[in-house]
């Protein structure tokens, strides 16, 4: 198994930090980087710290694995400038899809997690390498990564439409995998963006 790239790693190690001071340091952390609804206790910074918090070690650990995953070959293939680009991108998309649909339902709650950018990374995986097989946990039914991302990414549609699963934040998982297509679009100089 290749070594972990630098970017990967380190995006690793901070949000297993964020989740340790989090744990220790309580309420008030996960207040102030949370990422609130305009109106709500929301502050520009949560766009981002938002991310690197995360609700249990479960959730870190899924979060933490996918990025691992999806993450190492997409950073070796883009190298360490351009994947960190790609990241925050779905990162901030997500926040801001979130953002909005807490403003169109009058949600009140915050969200946290590194999902919105494993999302944008787990769209890029499956556009970079569309015919590698991917072993799921959950079916575990080999299938290639372009018909693994494309059944994740109606499910969250499903899932979001029908309101299925409370607490997790659909419409952001969506709104990072937005923002990594249209990255990515941005880089080949492609519509909505030109040459």
């Amino acid at each position: 198994m290749p070594p972990m790239p630098p970017v990967t790693q380190a995006l690793l190690l901070i949000n297993v930090a964020a989740f340790c001071i989090d744990y220790f340091l309580g309420p008030w952390f996960t207040r102030a980087l949370a990422l609130w609804p305009l109106g709500g206790g929301f502050l520009p910074w949560q766009v981002v710290s938002y991310s690197f918090l995360h609700g249990s070690i479960t959730h870190l650990f899924f979060n933490m694995l996918g990025l691992w995953m999806f993450g190492s070959d997409l950073e070796r293939l883009w190298g360490p400038k351009r994947f960190l680009q790609f990241y925050f991108a779905s990162v901030l998309t997500a926040a801001l899809t979130q953002l909005l649909f807490a403003a169109l339902t009058g949600a009140i709650y915050p969200t946290v997690g590194a999902s919105g950018g494993l999302f944008g990374l787990l769209l890029a995986f499956g556009m970079m390498f569309p015919n590698r097989m991917i072993m799921p946990l959950f079916p575990p039914i080999p299938m290639k990564a372009k018909y693994f991302v494309a059944i994740f990414g109606g499910l969250e549609l499903l899932f979001g439409v029908t309101g299925t699963m409370q607490g997790v934040a659909h419409f952001a998982h969506l709104g990072g995998m937005l923002g990594g297509f249209l990255m990515i679009r941005y880089w080949q100089g492609r519509s909505p963006f030109g040459r």
